[in-house]
């Protein structure tokens, strides 16, 4: 990786002291022979939330010069990256660099090859939830690759209907409950106007699902789950 001068580190470092508790993020480019820093705003809803770097600002970089590195803070916390750090990386295919705030230390690392296990995932949503588990338990186990959608935080909330738009587009049909089997997707709706929630069907009566506030995990689906599910879908690949 291209190494980052001390000059561009301390522009990093200012922007992450500027935004605190709120995470800073950035894009480090290559133009005209030199490296440079852009700050970008963080459209996160609150600071808890994983950043969320502004489309519009990322896509006015690139046409400033070359993104060599992807830029965000951890603020009060050591900067080693998470689980959705590295799925985040992986997506990108860029390299990334963390900087903690306030001691200033800087950790970077590049595209590995990573994948977050299935089940013990810690979620951010729109980068490790209910839909990312889909998609990778798809592509690792049934090698069906799924598109992505942009969700945004609360979308349920905010007159959006994300699963009953998206997954026909993804390639999945309605079918009968009394046909569920294995691979198949239940959609559930959870304190929401709409669907707002989705797991796996891994046969024997087992789920696996990624709750907001929770691990990924194996469930039992009976009780609340069953009771909240909607539909069931399955992939046109699977029918």
């Amino acid at each position: 990786m291209t190494p980052i001068p001390e000059s561009i580190l301390a522009a990093i470092r200012a922007h992450a002291q500027a935004q605190a508790p709120r995470e800073c993020c950035g894009v480090v480019i290559v133009r005209q022979g030199k490296l440079r820093y852009i700050p970008c705003a963080n459209l996160a809803a609150s600071p808890e939330e994983h950043f969320v770097l502004s489309p519009t600002d990322f896509a006015r970089a690139e046409e400033q010069g070359e993104i060599v590195r992807i830029v965000h803070s951890h603020p009060y916390a050591a900067p080693e990256p998470s689980q959705a750090d590295r799925v985040g990386c992986e997506a990108s295919a860029i390299p990334w660099l963390i900087v903690n705030w306030p001691i200033g230390n800087v950790h970077e690392f590049a595209p590995s090859g990573y994948v977050a296990p299935l089940i013990g995932r810690r979620f951010h949503h729109g980068v490790l939830d209910c839909y990312s588990l889909i998609r990778d338990y798809y592509r690792q186990t049934l090698h069906i690759d799924l598109p992505d959608f942009h969700r945004d935080v609360q979308w349920w909330l905010r007159g959006g209907d994300l699963y009953a738009e998206g997954f026909p587009q993804a390639g999945f049909v309605e079918i009968p409950f009394d046909t569920l089997a294995e691979h198949d997707v239940l959609l559930m709706q959870i304190g929401s106007p709409v669907i707002n929630h989705a797991a796996v069907h891994l046969g024997d009566n087992l789920i696996v699902q990624h709750c907001a506030g929770r691990l990924s995990s194996r469930d039992v689906f009976g009780g609340a789950w069953r009771r909240a599910t909607r539909k069931v879908i399955r992939h046109k690949e699977l029918l």
